[in-house]
């Protein structure tokens, strides 16, 4: 398993060849592009784990590979919904949680 933000399928996204997903990470949803993803892994249901990694699925987990990723996170050192202020400069070296994560990378990705 790589180090990734873990994420939760909400719905899949039309259009965009059928390889976008709406997902949840501890509350912040972004769309993230599924195609990265081997063909049998991109069956995704809503309920569904992935990894996310700068906006793309790179791994299908199940809810334990999920845990284990959130709980190598707050290793790091930031609480799983402990988001910093934009305007916080103190917290500028800090490691960013996984909500600040994956609200950073949905800029990556294409709205619908």
């Amino acid at each position: 398993m790589c180090l990734g933000i873990p994420g939760q399928v909400v719905e899949m996204v039309d259009g965009y060849g059928g390889q976008l997903a709406l997902i949840d990470v501890v509350g912040a949803r972004s769309r993230v592009n599924i195609g990265m993803l081997d063909l049998d892994e991109q069956d995704l249901a809503p309920g569904d784990w992935i990894l996310i990694h700068m906006g793309f699925a790179v791994e299908r987990v199940d809810a334990a590979g999920a845990e284990r990723a959130l709980a190598g996170l707050e290793m790091m050192g930031r609480p799983r919904d402990d988001v910093p202020d934009v305007g916080d400069t103190t917290q500028s070296n800090a490691v960013p949680s996984a909500r600040h994560l994956v609200a950073q990378q949905s800029e990556t990705v294409p709205s619908a």
